[in-house]
């Protein structure tokens, strides 16, 4: 296992009262809380950042004088840039499902302000091991095939062709004309364009399930004790689309890289559990990992844009460190499969890396 060592987000000490700041969209949160819009006996001297995120949401960790809420986070979510509804509405669906999420307690969607309850301050990033990664990438697996069960159509936006396609695009309009400064020739696009058409008809022909989107160990949590685990977090971005998206992206994390021996094990774990729960896996595990492999491919290209967007556009260049270990990914997955050796040939150029292949289905 390899991780990236600031991966984890910080938790500073406790600031000055909440209501003390000068920053407008925290006066108006203090307003908020203060004024009977979350009624709970908040303490607001005792506040702090709760978590880093990729996206312009905030959150904070505030007190209570609630036995039954010790603490309890406060999302700041700015519009027009943030929308809280899909939050509240995802939650409910991780709560009918029998799974532990945070609990929407309160909410101001016009301003963007939820509290939420405080699921402890550890993520999976903070605690896995070698030791204990086993028990806890299973339990992880066993609360993902919960979700797909609950899965039904009409509730999340489909992970469609135009959806698919425009993460696709991140890949050449940010890493590589805005990141490496690469013009690509006719032919680098045609590879490009042949290789999306293939993963997006790989990904279209899955069975469909509720996707979290962002099923890794930095949005997992071990859990309270006397709580079901793990627990669920950033899943606002939900949508009704292909059946390995999560596990695959549970496999292949933006902050960790695990042997492949083991993501094998795990996969096969959770084909195997997912087929006993009537999941509509392939019955072939050979294909079934044909197809988390082309699915992981289309995620590692939109990861590619994002983090180098995030940087260019917003103004966090810190995801950019991660970037190697997805091109590690796409190009090993790439190599594998005779019709998306091209793109192989395609990142060589645009990178200059070789890797070695692996385990070859």
């Amino acid at each position: 296992m390899t991780a990236h060592p600031t991966a984890s987000a910080s938790v500073s000490d406790a600031s000055s009262a909440l209501a003390d700041t000068t920053e407008p969209r925290l006066q108006a949160l203090s307003h908020w809380l203060s004024s009977g819009g979350a009624p709970f006996s908040l303490d607001l001297a005792n506040w702090a950042p709760a978590s880093s995120d990729a996206s312009f949401r905030r959150y904070f960790r505030i007190g209570s004088h609630d036995p039954a809420h010790p603490s309890l986070i406060v999302m700041d979510a700015p519009p027009p840039q943030e929308d809280c509804h899909p939050f509240v509405h995802v939650a409910g669906l991780l709560d009918e499902a029998g799974l532990q999420a945070p609990k929407v307690l309160a909410a101001d969607l016009s301003q963007g302000f939820l509290l939420l309850t405080d699921l402890g301050r550890e993520t999976y990033l903070d605690v896995l091991t070698d030791d204990n990664a086993r028990p806890l990438m299973r339990a992880a697996l066993d609360a993902l095939i919960v979700w797909q069960k609950s899965s039904r159509p009409n509730v999340l936006p489909a992970y469609d062709t135009a959806l698919l396609q425009r993460e696709l695009d991140l890949f050449p309009d940010w890493y590589v004309d805005r990141h490496l400064k690469v013009d690509l020739s006719e032919t680098q696009r045609a590879t490009l364009e042949r290789t999306n058409q293939l993963l997006i008809e790989s990904a279209l022909a899955q069975p469909k399930v509720f996707v979290h989107r962002d099923y890794m160990p930095r949005n997992l949590m071990p859990g309270l004790p006397g709580t079901p685990g793990p627990g669920i977090l950033d899943f606002q971005d939900a949508v009704y689309g292909p059946l390995t998206y999560d596990v695959i992206s549970l496999m292949r994390d933006a902050f960790l890289s695990w042997d492949e021996a083991r993501q094998l094990d795990w996969l096969a774990y959770y084909w195997e559990r997912a087929r006993k729960a009537g999941l509509p896996v392939d019955a072939d595990f050979g294909e079934f990992y044909r197809q988390a492999e082309w699915m992981g491919l289309q995620r590692h290209l939109k990861v590619l844009g994002i983090f180098a967007r995030i940087n260019y556009r917003d103004g966090k260049p810190r995801y950019l460190a991660d970037t190697p270990r997805f091109i590690e990914y796409a190009r090993k997955v790439a190599d594998r499969y005779a019709p998306l050796r091209p793109l192989a040939k395609l990142l060589d150029e645009l990178t200059g890396q070789q890797v070695d292949v692996g385990y070859t289905f």
